[in-house]
């Protein structure tokens, strides 16, 4: 398998998953910035979409949305729990997030990374990402991860969406729930593992 992914991107989710998982892969680096690998290969010939993650398997088929890629990783070691089995009610919460957090919170956040996005717009994107994730932080009271004890792809996904907000002005100071769960999240050794293979973490 190869992930192709760029250092903080929404990548870092299906990363985190891979050394949950302890599945055997490639992690290859594709600027988000230059659209090139670094041996030079122009990104789009490999993903028209030129975005990240891309998950190639050893058949050759591919994925390129992080919620699929994430829950297929997760299906191929089940006995890891990394999501609940399909078809059942579990499984379609944990769905219930995967959409959440990536409507509502990764394209939320998105024009705040967009260097088009007039100034005096951002204001009210950081305003309705705020509103979010404040949602997000009452639901995060009394439990430890997202679907209760046990860690999930979502958790994964939320950890690395919820990292981008110190770098766009969201101001996640008062949501003591979110800030106590990224802790726990970051002290895993498969979370730590991920961000240093990516030059997030020394």
């Amino acid at each position: 398998m190869k992930l192709y992914y760029s250092p903080g991107a929404c990548s870092l989710s299906p990363h985190i998953v891979l050394h949950e998982a302890g599945l055997p892969y490639e992690a290859i680096l594709a600027s988000t910035k230059s659209h090139k690998l670094q041996d030079g290969t122009d990104y789009y010939t490999i993903n028209p979409l030129g975005y990240v993650p891309f998950l190639v398997l050893d058949n050759g088929d591919t994925l390129h949305e992080g919620p699929a890629i994430v829950q297929y990783l997760a299906d191929q070691v089940p006995e890891k729990n990394l999501a609940p089995a399909n078809g059942t009610m579990a499984r379609y919460h944990l769905q219930e997030w995967l959409n959440f957090i990536s409507t509502e919170l990764h394209k939320g956040f998105g024009p705040l990374f967009n260097p088009a996005t007039p100034e005096d717009y951002k204001p009210a994107v950081r305003e309705r990402v705020l509103g979010r994730l404040q949602w997000v932080d009452g639901e995060l009271a009394n439990k430890t991860y997202l679907m209760g004890d046990q860690f999930t792809v979502a958790d994964a996904y939320l950890f690395t969406v919820t990292g981008w907000a110190q770098f766009v002005g969201v101001d996640i100071s008062g949501l003591s729930n979110i800030l106590a769960y990224r802790e726990r999240v970051l002290a895993r050794p498969a979370v730590q593992a991920a961000m240093k293979a990516e030059g997030l973490l020394k």
